[in-house]
C-alpha cells in the first residue's frame, strides 16, 4: 500500500449518493488497508462533489441542498476519524452546473463545512472569461481566497443556518425536488430535448472532452446524458430548466401556507439561501420563452412546453416577491448589463438555430438537410462563446 503515491478521490453526485456519502466514507475510513493509505498521505482526504449530475438527477434546489448537507456530514465523519478533508467541487459554468457567484457561494458555507482548501473545476467558457488574462485571473483567485478568509475570520449570523432556517430550506428542497422529478418522469422529457433542441449536435461541435452520452445505445436515455449537452441544450432553447425548475413551486407552497415573511427573512438573513436564489435568478434572467413560443400549440409537445413556461413564470414572480426586487438581478446591475449585452448577440443566433432545426426535422432533401445541420452547429459555436456560461 505504501507504494501507492496518489490520492484516491471518491465522487458523490447523485441524490442517493449524496444521501449515503457519510456512511460510505465512514466505512472506507475504517478499512485497515485504507487507514494505512491515508496515513501515508498525511491523513488528507479529497472528496469530489458533482454539481452537474446532482442537478440533472434532483433539480436545482434539491441538489444544492443535498450537496450542502453532504459536505456537513462528510466534514463531521472525517473529523471523527482524524482526517483532514478537502472538498473538490465539480462546478461548471452556469448555475445549473454549480456556477454563478463563486465568491458568495464559498463565503456562505459556515463553520460546519471544512474549508482547509478550495478546489474547483474550471470548465468551458469560464476559463477564458474568468482566467483568460492576468488581471482577470488575479481578481478571481483573490475572490476565492477572500471567501475562505471570510469564513474563518468574519463569520457572522448570515453564514450560519439556524434550525428554523434549516427546516424551511429542507421543506423547499423537498417540494422543489418533487416538482422536478415529476418533470423528469414526464414521457416527453427526453424526446423534447432530442427533437426540439440541438442536443444531438453537441457531439459534432467537439466542445466537450467526452461523448455526449455514456452509452453507445441508439436509444437516448436521460441517465446516459453528459451534463454539458444536457444543461447546454436547455440553454440553447433559452429555457434553462436545470437552473430553476421546481424553485417557483417550492416558494409557492410556503406562500400558500402563509410563510411569505419567513421566506423574506430567510432571503435576507441566510447568505447560503440568498446566494442559491440569486444564482437561480441569473439563470432565469437568461430565459426567453418567446423564442420557442411556436411550440405551445404543437400537437405533441405543446402541453410539455406550457409546463415549462408556467414554472418559469411562477419562479420569476415568487423570487421577485420574496427578494423585494422589481427586476431579476436588480441588486447586481453590472452583471445584469453584461447579460443584456450578450443576449443581443445570442438571440439572433438562436432564432436562426430554431429555424434550422425545424427544417432538419421536416426537410427530406439530403443536400438541404446537410446545410441546415451546419447552420445548427455553427450557431451552437457562436452562442456558447457569446453566452459565457451556457454549458
Amino acid at each position: 500500500i505504501e507504494e501507492i503515491n496518489v490520492d484516491i478521490v471518491p465522487l458523490f453526485e447523485t441524490i442517493e449518493g449524496l444521501d449515503t456519502a457519510r456512511q460510505s466514507m465512514g466505512e472506507l475510513y475504517n478499512l485497515e488497508y485504507y487507514k494505512k493509505q491515508l496515513k501515508y498521505r498525511s491523513d488528507f482526504q479529497t472528496i469530489m462533489l458533482g454539481f452537474s449530475d446532482g442537478t440533472k438527477d434532483g433539480g436545482y434546489i434539491k441538489a444544492n441542498w443535498e450537496i450542502y448537507k453532504a459536505k456537513e456530514n462528510l466534514t463531521a465523519v472525517s473529523m471523527e476519524n482524524g482526517i483532514n478533508v478537502v472538498f473538490f467541487d465539480g462546478r461548471g459554468g452556469p448555475p445549473a452546473r454549480g456556477g454563478g457567484k463563486t465568491h458568495q457561494f464559498y463565503a456562505s458555507q459556515g463553520p460546519s463545512i471544512a474549508n482547509n482548501e478550495i478546489q474547483i473545476t474550471i470548465q468551458g467558457q469560464t476559463i477564458s472569461s474568468m482566467y483568460g488574462s492576468k488581471p482577470q485571473a488575479i481578481f478571481n483567485f483573490e475572490q476565492l481566497l477572500s471567501a475562505g478568509v471570510i469564513n474563518d475570520i468574519f463569520t457572522d449570523d448570515k453564514s450560519l443556518i439556524s434550525s428554523q432556517e434549516r427546516d424551511l430550506i429542507e421543506e423547499l428542497a423537498e417540494v422543489g425536488g418533487k416538482k422536478y422529478l415529476e418533470l423528469k418522469n414526464h414521457p416527453l422529457f427526453v424526446s423534447y430535448l432530442e427533437h426540439k433542441s440541438p442536443l444531438k449536435y453537441y457531439g459534432k461541435t467537439k466542445i466537450g472532452s467526452r461523448p455526449s452520452k455514456r452509452s453507445t445505445s441508439s436509444q437516448l436515455k436521460l441517465s446516459d446524458l453528459r451534463a454539458i449537452p444536457f444543461v447546454g441544450s436547455w440553454s440553447q432553447l433559452k429555457q434553462n430548466v436545470p437552473g430553476f425548475f421546481g424553485f417557483g413551486t417550492a416558494l409557492q407552497s410556503k406562500i400558500d401556507e402563509g410563510k411569505l415573511e419567513d421566506l423574506k427573512d430567510l432571503f435576507e438573513n441566510s447568505l447560503y439561501f440568498k446566494t442559491l436564489m440569486q444564482n437561480s435568478m441569473m439563470a432565469l434572467s437568461k430565459t426567453y420563452f418567446p423564442l420557442t413560443s411556436y411550440m405551445k400549440n404543437d400537437p405533441i409537445y405543446g402541453e410539455f412546453w406550457n409546463i415549462l413556461y408556467e414554472e418559469q413564470q411562477r419562479s420569476i414572480n415568487n423570487m421577485l416577491l420574496v427578494s423585494g426586487q422589481k427586476l431579476l438581478m436588480e441588486t447586481d446591475p453590472i452583471s445584469m448589463m453584461s447579460v443584456e449585452y450578450r443576449e443581443n448577440i445570442v438571440l439572433p443566433l438562436l432564432a436562426i438555430q430554431q429555424y434550422a432545426l425545424q427544417e432538419v426535422e421536416e426537410n427530406l432533401d439530403e443536400n438541404a438537410k446537410t446545410v441546415f445541420e451546419k447552420m445548427v452547429t455553427r450557431s451552437l459555436f457562436g452562442n456558447i462563446n457569446a453566452s459565457r456560461n451556457s454549458a
